[in-house]
């Protein structure tokens, strides 16, 4: 068998997303994943009418790269849209009820969420002038921008929910790109988003938050399946050492040991296990990647029937501020998003729990974890029953956590590669942590590995490029510093 141009170690939708866009190039890619099927935490399950998801459940699109894929794939004729208004509110917990979160500005100065104190303090942002350094937290610079209110009552919550961090110890120029741009370019968050909004007024991209009617499995199972992909499951890839003409891969597959040669190879695996492939050929690049971490997380799915829960379910569902001190961060109800995931008259939600916030919660029986999601949904909800199914899916390593001198951290690993041509990162700790991220830059990296192949030889200048938020503060010995 013929050796391919690439080799992608990692079957989940990081590295399948690059494998597929190689493809499209012509470019022969071969896909390792050590699981028996593709998409790594990305699992749909039916059972009994309802349908649930291990991990990611659904897509929030605005990128053309994304379009592109789906109508390529033909998932473009899967999708289950979520529908409109008014199931695009979310609500939050204060004071154990569910208030509705404001999505305008009236709204937001009618709300009960924020004192008059609050509200006057978000008026006025446009007069703050910029600072901030390096490694200001997502705390630091939301206080500093829109006061302590609109963090906890508003950022903190989206990132301990989404994102299972900590604003505390999250770095803003890592977490929150697009506000800190801003800020930089227009001194103002507010006068920087109506600039915004005026121009991409004609040409302003179309949002979708969208599954498939076969669940998320359906686009990692496609991507796997793509001609010029060849994808091997069950393969564990245990060695891996430059060429002259690039990478030799050692591994074991079920039909014994393995060896192959490739002019690239992209680790899309999560941070601690590429760690362990390069620790011999690069101490330092090792522990720069054992030094990211990651937050636990829990995934409660729970189906009720729909007379037993008093809440009227017009929206998302919720999230959990850390004020409230639960282990909850947030809820979404699925089958209002998605009603087909849920037999007639039966209502699916799903619970996240622990996160950056709660740890500990890792260490519950599923009894535990029953109790608890029932003692929290019965008063927010107003949920007087049991509930008639439920499924518990525990992530160790959910979601790389974004914390401290995460930039410096990943200037550092991007030095490192610069010594191996022909190597490659691709996971959700460079770059984005939602499905639509990983095929965005999975697009950027296939275009480099692309425009490498295409020339005559391996070339240092051919090393991954890494392009964060512009902070032209982060010099490398404020980096060294940092790390």
């Amino acid at each position: 068998m013929s050796n391919p141009d690439v080799i992608v170690v990692g079957g989940g939708v990081s590295g399948l997303s690059v494998a597929w866009w190689l493809a499209q190039a012509g470019i022969a890619v071969e896909v390792w994943e050590q699981d028996a099927r593709p998409g790594g935490k990305i699992l749909t399950r039916e059972a009994d009418g309802y349908l649930t998801e291990r991990a990611a459940s659904m897509m929030l699109n605005f990128r053309p790269e994304v379009s592109q894929m789906l109508a390529s794939t033909r998932l473009d004729a899967a999708k289950v849209m979520c529908p409109g208004t008014p199931q695009d509110q979310r609500y939050l917990v204060q004071d154990g009820r569910l208030v509705p979160f404001p999505l305008r500005l009236g709204e937001l100065m009618l709300s009960p969420l924020w004192s008059v104190r609050g509200k006057l303090r978000l008026l006025l942002e446009p007069f703050v002038p910029r600072g901030g350094h390096p490694d200001e937290t997502v705390s630091e610079f939301i206080i500093r921008r829109l006061g302590r209110e609109a963090l906890e009552k508003a950022m903190e919550p989206f990132i301990a929910g989404p994102l299972a961090s900590d604003p505390d110890q999250a770095n803003a120029h890592a977490v929150l790109p697009r506000l800190v741009a801003l800020e930089r370019r227009y001194g103002s968050l507010a006068l920087g988003a109506g600039v915004h909004q005026i121009l991409q007024r004609r040409g302003a991209p179309v949002r979708e938050m969208f599954s498939f009617s076969g669940g998320m499995s359906s686009l990692v199972e496609a991507l796997a399946a793509t001609p010029g992909v060849r994808f091997r499951a069950g393969s564990t890839a245990t060695q891996l050492e430059p060429t002259e003409s690039g990478w030799r891969l050692v591994g074991s597959t079920p039909d014994g040991d393995y060896m192959v040669r490739a002019r690239h190879l992209v680790l899309s695996a999560p941070a601690p296990a590429a760690a362990a492939l390069v620790h011999p050929l690069d101490t330092e690049l090792a522990r720069l990647l054992r030094g990211i971490g990651y937050a636990p997380l829990m995934v409660v799915h729970l189906a009720f029937d729909r007379s037993a829960i008093r809440q009227p379910l017009d929206g998302l569902g919720f999230l959990v501020p850390r004020l409230e001190r639960l282990q909850l961060t947030g809820c979404q109800w699925i089958s209002s998003l998605f009603p087909c995931r849920a037999p007639r008259g039966k209502v699916l939600l799903a619970c996240y729990v622990g996160g950056a916030r709660a740890p500990e919660t890792m260490d519950w029986d599923d009894d535990q974890c029953i109790e608890a999601a029932v003692a929290w949904l019965g008063p927010l909800m107003g949920i007087d029953a049991a509930p008639e199914r439920v499924w518990i899916d525990r992530h160790e390593r959910a979601l790389p956590l974004y914390h401290g001198a995460y930039l410096c951290r990943l200037h550092a690993i991007a030095r490192c590669l610069g010594s191996w041509p022909g190597l490659h990162l691709a996971a959700n700790y460079w770059g984005g942590v939602s499905v639509r991220d990983r095929i965005v830059r999975g697009f950027a990296l296939a275009q480099r590995i692309r425009t490498a192949l295409a020339g005559s030889r391996l070339s240092s200048s051919l090393a991954p490029a890494f392009h964060p938020c512009p902070a032209p503060s982060v010099t490398r010995s404020s980096c060294q510093e940092s790390l």
